[in-house]
């Protein structure tokens, strides 16, 4: 996540000051293949492959070449990569066209663009359990 902050020098110059927090913002890169379960609070891409859990309380996106076999918990989900297993989102789940899906959905809101695959069954969740 990269913030920029202008500062306004006069009507005619205007000053770049980027500031980075890596501290919340996690990533499985491409080339990377993780094995074992994942837990944090903050948003997390993956663009490789994680071949068991992952828990987040922020965002999680999977990338277009990215892969994860196992359960997902997360506060809302962005999918263009491919997923197997079960989900469980807070918020809103968003199946991009690229995307690949198999297995148990449990979400407050759910978004299929055309071109996804979806193969599984999904529940919707209401009131307390949002």
């Amino acid at each position: 996540m990269l913030f920029i902050t202008f500062v306004l020098l006069n009507k005619q110059k205007m000053a770049k000051t980027p500031e980075i927090n890596l501290a919340s913002v996690n990533l499985v890169a491409k080339s990377t293949s993780v094995k074992g379960d994942i837990i944090t609070e903050s948003d997390i891409r993956v663009d490789g492959s994680l071949t068991g859990n992952l828990k987040t309380g922020g965002r999680l996106i999977i990338g277009p070449g990215g892969a994860i076999n196992g359960e997902v918990v997360c506060k809302a989900a962005e999918i263009e990569g491919s997923l197997t297993g079960k989900i469980d989102v807070q918020e809103l789940l968003s199946l991009k066209a690229t995307a690949k899906y198999e297995g148990e959905i449990k979400t407050a809101k759910l978004l299929i663009e055309p071109g996804a695959v979806f193969s599984g069954t999904c529940s919707m969740k209401q009131g307390k359990d949002k």
